[in-house]
């Protein structure tokens, strides 16, 4: 971003891409996750893996919807406060572009049959990219090789999928092991000093 020209680059493919990807994702937060990852760390190379890993997890953590989140940490990485409100811009206007054309037509789209199937379909699809998510979310875990992760990825599975513990609880768990855990390393390397 040394020049202008270059900023102004940074800040028009940063609404184009927040804007497409926020256009043609259907399913939520975690669908957009996985399509911002290979929007953003393999076709760009804008921001690596754990970067990509830790906007996730902080977008997740936030009050608010995750693409929202997300874009917001995005863009300021990316060319500051402009950037943040390019990348929100980006995010925010196809949905309430279409939210506002199928409010306009909503009777007529619950009443019709081949849409209703088609949304059917697309459940599926939406289900698959969501599994995406989760195996590259579990792979990037298991690649720290912490002990202490990965079991809390396995004990979080188990405490949502099968026990049916609120999902915000979890959350708010693992942050509080995770400062710890900062905190514990800190003073660690502290005294190795």
């Amino acid at each position: 971003m040394k020049t202008t020209e270059n900023r102004k680059e940074i800040l028009w493919k940063l609404f184009a891409a927040t804007f497409t990807l926020s256009a043609f994702t259907f399913g939520g937060g975690f669908v957009i996750v996985s399509l911002m990852k290979k929007k953003f760390v393999e076709e760009l190379k804008w921001l690596d893996e754990n970067e990509m890993l830790d906007i996730t997890a902080i977008a997740q953590s936030s009050p608010g919807p995750i693409p929202i989140n997300a874009s917001v940490i995005l863009g300021y990485r990316m060319a500051g406060i402009w950037g943040t409100l390019v990348a929100i811009l980006g995010t925010s206007l196809p949905p309430m572009i279409i939210i506002s054309l199928i409010s306009v037509f909503y009777t007529q789209f619950r009443e019709n049959y081949i849409i209703a199937i088609a949304l059917q379909v697309m459940r599926a699809g939406v289900a698959a990219v969501i599994f995406d998510v989760v195996l590259n979310l579990a792979k990037n875990v298991w690649k720290t090789k912490r002990g202490l992760y990965i079991g809390l990825m396995i004990a979080a599975f188990i405490a949502t999928a099968i026990c049916g513990v609120n999902a915000m609880f979890i959350i708010l768990v693992c942050l509080v092991i995770g400062i710890m855990d900062a905190i514990i390393s800190t003073l660690q390397a502290r005294k190795e000093v």
